[in-house]
């Protein structure tokens, strides 16, 4: 019998005995043990910190963001294995596409938030802070990975999405992780953590994983760790209130199952598209995954006269749906993980038939293709129906982890709201409407009690991603009962595993702090222009001082015709009465293309293109005959890699355009962006 090893301390050993015995979730035949008795976490920790972390703090966001990219394409082409022995979990091949392909790309979108990031270990947060009358003295933000480990605790039901949504986040933060996955399916998890391991691309010590219960693995968390959980609300409420974590105030990310809703607008009668999109979307939460997803509809809320209809279409599509072992091509929805959760399902599913009736489905009467119904951990899709919502509330308090929601009435748009509220915290609730009065109504009273809303009609629903699946760029947690937690979020998600700081000092000390210049730094001249630099020649805060020029009639009636921007402030003296002008002033994009004119070095060089312009702010009105010139000022640097052999080694550079007048004053000011080539091609 094949015993699941954990990967601690830089290798794979089995813990003490057997904790847990693991059966195929279609079959019923037992595959393997796993154990994590034996393990020593506080010397883990302490592995994880010396070596992880020291590594991945070194790195710069641009090169782990690489690194995630280099992990995701290499799991991508080991991706066959996974689906295989995804299977052994009750999945169906779109179950195990949203575990194993959706946690894949995770990485990829998570690799990708290295555009967002500076070139640096470490994060510049927001913009400075003028401290001082004259300016020597200023304030900024800094956020530094935590020297800490990220313990992640996962469920059962996304053994693969469940470990790379989390890690990739800490990794790219620059923060280790421990991952301990459930003991009933973490045989998937192992398997990709061996693949993991044998590719060499994270540093060693970055990721150790434990197979077994687990018990003690957050036991020597500290102040600069952080550690998230995902799934019961009572497991994550025990573990949140251990006495390290409440005296270490460590970081706990809480994320639990909650009573999702699915909410039908009152204009989506049967017949129109939102109906059939309705039906559609509860049917596929109710039986993906076989419901067990944390993000699974649970409560059915519709129109009251449209509850016969909703009722009577739900049926009809759910039986047409075929439960069974997924190597079958006619099923469409496999079994639950184990025959443990089969027992607790059935058991939540007993409470809630004390006060609402099942109308479609039944727990002991349903076939099954392809396996033995006893054997494996089948259960059929049930539906309740709740027609006193407000008063029968077994519904808003007892989730069955499994294919089970109930179907419920509301008066108005207000009255659903209500509704949706009793189930006292959510991570996500949906919202079927083609009119988007009702989707406004609904999402802004509705969205203090969500973590998330979607909103779905016939223009969305080709491309939407649908109710059930949370987006890396977006957060995803809730609050109340679904834990209050928040996890991924793109860049918000990066930061939860950072250290934010306030640093005061000098303009010039804090732009050697930030390696970004700030107002008031040291602003050498350039020599050569910097249009003539190669990136890695160029230094924070070297400036050309361009020449002069005097703002004549003539230029604003020329860009006026140019242009067609025939704004009465440019071209028409007369009309001035009344507004804060004192005469034509000139057009703030002739001072910007002005300045380009002014700063420019049109010769051939280093700098292959200009691609945009940030933050542009005309800040004084510049009349006829002002002077104006220019401080072109190297701002910050971003390294670029390279797409292959043949492109062209270069880096983003950020330069700021400070266009003064003659008394020193600035009347304009931006940021442009320009790709530089390096002047080393390897």
């Amino acid at each position: 019998m094949k015993s699941y090893q954990n990967y601690v301390l830089g290798g794979w050993v089995s813990g003490e005995g057997v904790e847990t015995e693991l059966f195929n979730a279609i079959t019923g035949d037992q595959i393997g043990t796993c154990s994590s008795v034996g393990l020593n976490y506080e010397e883990m920790m302490h592995y994880a910190k010396e070596r992880g972390g020291r590594a991945l703090r070194k790195m710069t966001f641009q090169q782990r963001g690489l690194m995630l990219k280099e992990l995701a394409m290499y799991l991508l082409k080991n991706k066959r294995k996974y689906y295989e022995l995804s299977a052994a979990t009750g999945a169906t091949r779109v179950d195990s596409w949203i575990d194993i392909e959706g946690g894949i790309g995770n990485l990829f979108a998570n690799a990708s938030l290295r555009r967002q990031f500076p070139d640096l270990p470490y994060y510049v947060d927001g913009d400075a802070v003028p401290l001082s009358k004259g300016g020597s003295f200023i304030g900024h933000h800094i956020m530094v990975p935590k020297e800490g480990v990220a313990v992640h605790i996962n469920a059962f039901n996304f053994p693969i999405w469940g470990m790379l949504e989390k890690i990739a986040v800490n990794f790219m933060a620059g923060v280790p992780a421990i991952v301990k996955p459930s003991e009933f399916t973490c045989y998937l998890t192992e398997l990709m953590v061996r693949d993991i391991v044998a590719s060499g691309i994270l540093p060693e010590g970055a990721l150790q994983l434990v197979v077994g219960l687990g018990r003690g693995v957050i036991d020597f968390a500290g102040s600069s760790d952080v550690v998230t959980f995902t799934g019961s609300a009572s497991t994550g409420k025990v573990l949140s209130g251990l006495p390290n974590i409440q005296k270490e105030s460590v970081s706990f990310n809480l994320e639990c199952d909650s009573l999702n809703a699915a909410i039908l607008g009152k204009d989506a009668v049967p017949g129109t598209p939102e109906f059939d999109i309705f039906i559609k979307e509860v049917q596929r939460e109710i039986t993906v995954k076989a419901g067990q997803k944390c993000t699974a509809v649970r409560r059915i809320i519709v129109p009251e006269d449209l509850m016969d209809d909703v009722q009577g279409a739900l049926a009809a599509r759910l039986a047409k749906t075929t439960i069974g072992d997924p190597s079958d091509k006619s099923v469409r929805m496999g079994s639950l993980v184990t025959k443990l959760q089969v027992e607790r399902v059935r058991a939540n599913v007993e409470l809630l038939m004390k006060e609402q009736d099942i109308v479609i489905g039944d727990l002991d009467n349903f076939d099954v293709v392809g396996a033995d119904k006893e054997a494996g951990a089948f259960f059929s899709p049930i539906i309740f129906r709740n027609d006193d919502p407000h008063n029968k509330l077994g519904a808003h308090n007892i989730e069955c982890f499994g294919p089970v929601s109930t179907l419920m009435p509301y008066k108005d748009i207000e009255d659903a709201v209500n509704i949706a509220k009793l189930g006292k915290g959510s991570l996500v609730s949906s919202i079927i409407t083609a009119d988007d009065s009702i989707a406004t109504d609904y999402v802004l009273n509705a969205a203090s009690m969500h973590g998330r809303i979607l909103v779905l009609n016939e223009r969305c629903a080709k491309e939407s991603t649908g109710h059930g699946s949370p987006m890396p760029m977006l957060t995803h947690g809730g609050p109340g009962r679904a834990g209050g937690g928040e996890e991924m979020g793109g860049v918000r998600g990066v930061l939860h595993y950072m250290q934010r700081t306030a640093i005061q000092g000098h303009p010039q000390t804090i732009t050697a702090l930030t390696k970004q210049f700030q107002i008031g730094a040291d602003q050498p001249e350039a020599n050569p222009h910097v249009f003539r630099q190669h990136f890695e020649d160029l230094n924070i805060g070297d400036t050309v001082f361009t020449h002069k020029h005097t703002v004549t009639e003539a230029d604003i009636s020329n860009f006026a015709n140019v242009s067609g921007d025939n704004f009465y402030a440019h071209v028409d003296a007369t009309s001035l009465d009344g507004t804060i002008f004192e005469q034509r002033v000139a057009h703030g994009y002739f001072i910007l293309s002005k300045a380009a004119g002014l700063f420019v070095e049109p010769k051939k060089g280093p700098v292959l293109l200009n691609y945009g312009i940030d933050e542009c702010r005309f800040t004084k009105p510049v009349y006829i005959g002002t002077t104006i010139g220019v401080r072109f000022t190297v701002k910050e640097k971003t390294n670029q890699e390279k797409r292959n052999d043949a492109d062209i080694a270069k880096g983003i550079v950020r330069f700021l355009v400070d266009i003064y007048d003659e008394t020193g004053e600035t009347v304009g000011v931006a940021t442009i962006l320009t790709m530089v080539k390096k002047r080393d091609q390897s």
